[in-house]
């Protein structure tokens, strides 16, 4: 995907650090300051423009949410979305995935929303699949016992690859649609990539599944 450059967007997330974090790190283990409130976590990671974050929002006052977005010039058009809803509850991180440890420690988030993440289809770029193993344990480490990911694409290589990952992992898988517009499921959220592919005809893939306790002996 071709970013367009936004010079602009570093100052806009600047001037609005009651919607885009600026100092995370400094909330670390301590979330519920920021939101001011005890109710559980749900992170998105990679949230992109935040339609789906910010409609999951609006619909779950109950729960908080953080939008992480790497890209500034993608994350100004969630921080516009949330500055038009003005939610208590939902936070954005300009930030990378693959420091979430810098921002969040065990316990901090009771679920992870993984939707429409690169599927890098070449084998050489298995470790950036936001699935890969060393991105579950990341996810874990972060997590309560018995967290949740929800994870949604329209890649069928990349849902056939995760689902091998997370049972390598000893994940218990609760929920599985391969084709998710024609199930029953009800209080789907749709991301602006997933009405684009649907309407495309492609049919979209999602899945629940659940960290288990490990034995002090089991690695992975």
């Amino acid at each position: 995907m071709r970013l367009r450059n936004k010079p602009w967007a570093k100052d806009k997330i600047a001037q609005n650090p009651q919607y885009v974090v600026p100092n995370p790190e400094d909330y670390k283990g301590k979330w519920h300051e920021a939101f001011g409130n005890q109710q559980p976590l749900h992170i998105e990671v990679g949230t992109g423009k935040g339609r789906f974050i910010t409609e999951m929002a609006k619909a779950h006052p109950d729960i908080n949410y953080i939008g992480i977005e790497l890209f500034d010039s993608v994350i100004v058009a969630a921080l516009d979305r949330l500055i038009e809803a003005d939610l208590p509850n939902l936070k954005l991180l300009n930030v990378n995935a693959n420091d979430l440890a810098k921002y969040f420690t065990k316990n901090d988030v009771d679920r992870v929303y993984l939707n429409f993440s690169d599927p890098w289809p070449k084998t050489r770029h298995e470790k950036r699949r936001l699935t890969y193993k060393d991105f579950l344990k990341l996810y874990e480490d972060i997590m309560l016992d018995g967290g949740e990911i929800h994870f949604k694409t329209d890649n069928q290589g990349l849902f056939e690859y995760s689902l091998m990952s997370f049972s390598a992992y000893g994940m218990l898988l609760k929920f599985i649609s391969l084709d998710l517009h024609k199930s029953d499921f009800e209080g789907n959220m749709m991301t602006e990539y997933e009405q684009k592919f649907s309407e495309q005809g492609n049919r979209i893939y999602r899945c629940e599944v659940k960290f288990q306790p490990k034995s002090k002996d089991n690695s992975f």
